[in-house]
């Protein structure tokens, strides 16, 4: 059994149509490779050698050839990721009807964006940027029970396999690994780390995670010792950016981690914050 330090679970956009998922996952892994070192220099510890990273990808499992296209346009979004949308822009201050009384769900989705950008001060092309690139994904995830556990099994093999006691798991990453841990209990994990992540999100995430929450409460993973929240504050994915509110997280970190990509994870690998957690786990 070939030995990993740290296992990285990836986010959107990151499936390599005709590449093979084994060559795939060690690309990404070599990539990560770069952020994460100078995470470890930010962090004061450019005296330690940083971990060797195995990578966790499920892509492909969730863009097969029942999953919607490739999206272009905030307009060709299909119906559930129309809902999903609304369900973001509601959580982040959209509110439940448009000024003249209207449902925005019997609008076109731009007017919704449109509106909530104009009066939050944010970027319409940033927001329909982001929306774009996650929400796709996220609901082929979500909609589909087989693509959901292919993926998470998936995930977990690749965890049991490499003997990692420290998981990082971005974005969307973090709901497949949150999901995997739980329906794949692995006692060798010990540090559970989550990047921007969107777990929390009432409407079109929280309500459908598997277990479903109780109370308002998710279920932290069985036996998981420590779970550690990573946001950046103006990540417009991580909401709510506190997952303590919802889940029973042991630390969150909340800073300005970057000024323009703030959802990407060379960023949150460069913070330093995640050098942090990880470091004292893997001396």
């Amino acid at each position: 059994m070939k030995q990993h330090n740290v296992v990285i679970v990836h986010g959107v956009r990151n499936w390599r149509p005709g590449v093979e998922p084994a060559k795939a996952a060690a690309e990404l892994a070599e990539r990560w490779a770069v952020p994460l070192a100078a995470g470890y220099r930010a962090a004061g510890l450019g005296h330690v050698t940083a971990p060797r990273i195995q990578a966790a990808y499920y892509a492909d499992l969730i863009n097969d050839d029942e999953a919607q296209s490739v999206v272009d346009d905030i307009e060709d979004l299909a119906q559930g990721e129309q809902e999903l949308l609304l369900s973001w822009l509601h959580s982040l201050g959209l509110p439940q009807e448009s000024p003249e009384g209207q449902s925005w769900a019997t609008m076109p989705p731009r007017h919704a964006l449109s509106w909530f950008a104009q009066r939050s001060g944010t970027s319409a092309r940033i927001l329909a940027r982001v929306a774009i690139a996650l929400l796709p994904e996220v609901y082929s995830y979500l909609a589909s029970p087989a693509r959901r556990e292919k993926a998470r099994r998936a995930v977990a093999e690749v965890i049991d396999d490499s003997g990692a006691k420290v998981v990082v798991a971005h974005s969307l990453g973090s709901i497949v690994t949150y999901e995997a841990l739980h329906a794949h209990p692995l006692p060798q994990v010990e540090l559970l780390v989550t990047l921007g992540s969107p777990l929390g999100l009432p409407g079109g995430v929280f309500e459908m995670l598997d277990p479903a929450p109780t109370g308002g409460r998710g279920c932290r993973p069985a036996g998981l010792p420590r779970w550690v929240n990573i946001a950046d504050r103006g990540d417009l994915v991580a909401i709510p950016r506190r997952l303590g509110n919802r889940f029973d997280v042991d630390d969150h970190y909340e800073d300005h981690i970057a000024a323009v990509d703030f959802h990407t994870l060379d960023s949150y690998l460069t913070c330093g914050y995640v050098a942090t957690a990880v470091a004292p786990y893997l001396s």
